[in-house]
């Protein structure tokens, strides 16, 4: 055999050995955390200091609201209904602050759709509530036998119509006695599952353990990676969702290199003008999460400008949405707000990739980790 045939065949003899080696090396040495000991501590901090609290401001907004809207129906008046409205667009803030922990007590029973049906794309929410108030269906009176029901006509969306929507100048007379006792099992309905989210989260061993203690043998997470992961894709998750679920239903952008004329009506929370307001919100608990739980500790040294600039981005998305006031139809009509629109749809997505990709890559999870698919 010639010498350079046979040094040919040797070296692919050695890849053909060294391959599974390197494969095998490869798997050892799988992204992992880089300071794997701090995650149980960022862990327990977004549990004590965004969690829990943000629960129990939502358990006190729906208390408020129960209270404001049996107030109102005992005694209907311009005023008691003005004191309703505003406890509904409180109700909409703090549930706005908490609804990014889509996951654990939320998903059980239903209890998120149940409080906000969103979004309602066929109008089925909508025509359901509607046929309630026009059937003056007693059943939907009782909060108890409400739960029971439909989940699109127990939650935040079916209270605003019955708050703004059609026929709602009838509630301050006798006509309005039905909408309003209605009004009030939804009320009753918002406090009892706040009240149980905030249980569930408060119970020392259960949901809280599981996420200050990740390790073998947890339910949630078998080490400090997937805790992680957990945490930073709601981030990832609850970013995506205004973008997605916020934003996009009403306004669009440009599409094809013409801009989309919007759609106010499809906007969350379009009747009570609480559209912006919630988006704020919202920005303001991702940041909030990201800070509470002190996750720029997971960066490894020299990496702080990536929180710095998620951290930047936050700042002007909240600007940006408070700067949008009033009704979206009127936003959508002002050539200034729209271009404010297309800045926050623009830095969502930024802020987005810098979550995803900077960040998660920077801490071990992988550049490009793809939390939508779960990757």
């Amino acid at each position: 055999m010639r010498p350079s045939l046979a040094l040919a065949l040797a070296l692919l003899s050695l890849a053909a050995v060294a391959a599974p080696a390197a494969a095998q090396e490869g798997n050892a040495l799988s992204p992992r955390i880089v300071d794997e000991a701090a995650v149980p501590g960022v862990m327990a901090k977004a549990v004590d200091a965004f969690i829990i609290p943000g629960y129990r401001g939502l358990a006190e907004a729906t208390t408020v609201l129960a209270e404001a809207t049996a107030a109102f129906c005992e005694a209907p008046s311009a005023a008691n209904l003005e004191a309703a409205r505003s406890a509904f667009s409180g109700t909409v803030e703090s549930w706005s602050a908490i609804e990014i922990i889509r996951l654990g007590p939320a998903l059980e029973q239903n209890r998120f759709e149940r409080f906000l049906f969103y979004p309602d794309r066929k109008g089925t929410g909508l025509k359901q509530v509607q046929a309630i108030l026009a059937r003056r269906e007693e059943s939907a009176t009782s909060a108890g036998r409400l739960k029971a029901k439909s989940v699109a006509v127990q939650g935040l969306g079916a209270l605003e119509y019955v708050l703004y929507g059609t026929g709602a100048e009838t509630l301050s007379g006798k006509d309005g006695d039905f909408r309003c006792r209605y009004g009030r099992a939804i009320s009753e309905n918002l406090k009892a599952i706040a009240g149980e989210l905030l249980s569930e989260w408060e119970k020392p061993d259960g949901i809280q353990a599981a996420w200050k203690k990740p390790g073998p043998g947890n339910p949630l997470f078998r080490d400090s990676k997937e805790a992680a992961t957990e945490l930073l894709g709601v981030l990832v998750h609850g970013v995506e969702m205004v973008k997605d679920q916020r934003l996009r239903p009403f306004y669009a952008g440009a599409i094809d290199g013409r801009r989309d004329k919007g759609h106010p009506r499809l906007a969350i929370y379009w009747r009570s003008v609480d559209t912006m307001p919630s988006i704020s919100a919202n920005f303001r608990a991702l940041q909030k999460l990201f800070n509470a739980a002190g996750m720029e500790s997971l960066l490894p040294a020299g990496s702080g400008s990536i929180a710095g600039s998620i951290n930047f981005l936050f700042k002007v998305l909240i600007g940006a949405a408070e700067r949008i006031d009033g009704p979206i139809d009127a936003a959508l009509a002002d050539e200034g707000q729209r271009k404010t629109l297309d800045f926050i749809a623009l830095n969502t997505a930024d802020l987005t990739d810098r979550l995803n990709r900077d960040f998660g890559g920077a801490i071990g999870l992988g550049a490009g980790f793809s939390f939508s698919d779960g990757d």
